[in-house]
């Protein structure tokens, strides 16, 4: 099944319209009576599905069929995980998993300007297994999209094996996402909601890491007690997780903003194992990136919402809010969010994904914008199906009405 799935993947490369996999949304989306989510099932350009792929090309990417990491343990197991991670280049800028929003425009968007690697959005193992029309509109890939982590959320070690199985020979790692704190998370029993379930994760990271060809990641939340969160990376360590990212704040700590981030719980955890570890919480600039590094000691970091407003941060631009007044070793970058949209919107052209990401995306980027003039934004929720033609004339109008609001970038010889 698994290569029958995707047969034709050899000729992606070639053809970048085409989409081969889906990436999920938590759950089956509600019905709908509004006409844009009636017809969310159409992506925003039309390209048809891939369905397998020649073993030769997975060959060609580096994987050695045949060798599943469950055939390391100890020494051996760790000695892996650091040199898969070397041959990737030891990438320290991330996109952090999305729902909806860190999708295959948005990723080349941010590799674009800085990233080095990123998450798929989480998908659901087991929609994602049983559901070809999933699979088919949301998640799509290029060869330019690497390294690539895809994350699923699972309760049932044998059917994320069946979904891991269909994406591993287009990823670098296939992640168990530990820590979404969502409502839908704790009905659907995965996420941060497994915490209390040590023997289920257990079982999940075994099954992938003793069948799979590519190396297995987790991304997590810590406990309130430090020891707990400690004893829990060293039992994901021993499972097989190859790296492990580490969001410093508890399942109850949602409000990013109010609270932040535990880089000193980060670090406890980066001493206590011996796999690479990637810093989650406070990035909103690259100060805050190189200051995580230096305070977490971790191999990389992963930024989420700062990146959804400004796809440009790894390249050292930031927005207004991170600037100092009077601050002189910021510059205007002369770039805006205005044309970071403009470029994301052609990614959107050469990839396809459903219009509601894209709207999403829209108002993240041009949210200072809107309230800045909020007819604008009345404009764009009025409209039940959007078009390129009506977004790009959407940056058009701003620009006619003077809305003007650089990016700055930091001058490094200043610092």
């Amino acid at each position: 099944m698994r290569f029958s799935l995707l047969r034709h993947y050899h000729h992606l490369v070639q053809l970048p319209k085409l989409s081969f996999m889906a990436s999920l949304t938590t759950q089956p989306p509600p019905p709908s009576t509004s006409q844009e989510e009636n017809h969310d099932e159409l992506l925003c350009s039309s390209g048809p599905t891939l369905s397998e792929v020649r073993e030769d090309k997975v060959e060609e990417k580096g994987f050695s069929l045949g060798q599943p990491n469950g055939y390391l343990t100890g020494e051996a197991r760790i000695e892996r995980a650091w040199a898969h991670w070397k041959k990737l280049g030891r990438p320290k800028l991330i996109v952090a998993p999305m729902v909806d929003c860190s999708e295959l425009p948005f990723r080349m968007l941010c590799r674009k300007y800085g990233a080095q690697a990123a998450y798929t959005p989480m998908l659901h193992s087991r929609i994602f297994s049983e559901t070809e029309k999933y699979r088919a509109s949301e998640f799509t890939t290029c060869q330019e999209d690497r390294p690539l982590f895809v994350q699923f959320c699972a309760n049932d070690p044998d059917v994320l094996l069946e979904a891991a199985r269909m994406v591993e020979p287009f990823c670098d790692y296939v992640d168990i996402n530990l820590g979404c704190p969502q409502r839908i998370a704790r009905r659907g029993n995965y996420g941060a909601f497994l915490m209390e379930k040590l023997p289920l994760v257990k079982s999940l990271v075994e099954k992938l890491a003793q069948n799979l060809e590519v190396p297995v990641s987790c991304k997590i939340r810590i406990f309130p007690d430090l020891q707990d969160t400690i004893n829990y990376a060293k039992m994901l360590e021993e499972a097989g997780c190859s790296l492990l990212a580490v969001h410093g704040r508890t399942r109850d700590q949602k409000d990013q903003k109010k609270i932040r981030a535990d880089w000193s719980a980060i670090r406890e955890v980066r001493n206590a194992i011996r796999i690479p570890v990637i810093a989650n919480g406070n990035i909103r600039h690259m100060d805050d990136v190189h200051s995580c590094l230096e305070a977490t000691g971790a191999e990389g970091i992963l930024s989420a919402d700062a990146l959804l407003e400004n796809p440009a941060l790894f390249a050292g631009f930031r927005t207004p809010e991170w600037v100092d007044e009077g601050e002189e070793s910021c510059k205007d970058g002369r770039i805006d969010q205005a044309e970071l949209l403009v470029e994301y919107l052609k990614l959107c052209e050469k990839y396809p994904v459903p219009w509601r990401i894209v709207r999403a995306h829209v108002h993240k980027m041009l949210g200072e914008w809107f309230r800045m003039q909020p007819q604008v934004r009345e404009d764009l929720n009025a409209q039940s199906r959007l078009t390129f033609e009506f977004l790009y004339g959407l940056v058009d109008r701003l620009r006619e009405l003077d809305v003007k609001i650089p990016l700055y970038l930091k001058d490094s010889t200043n610092t």
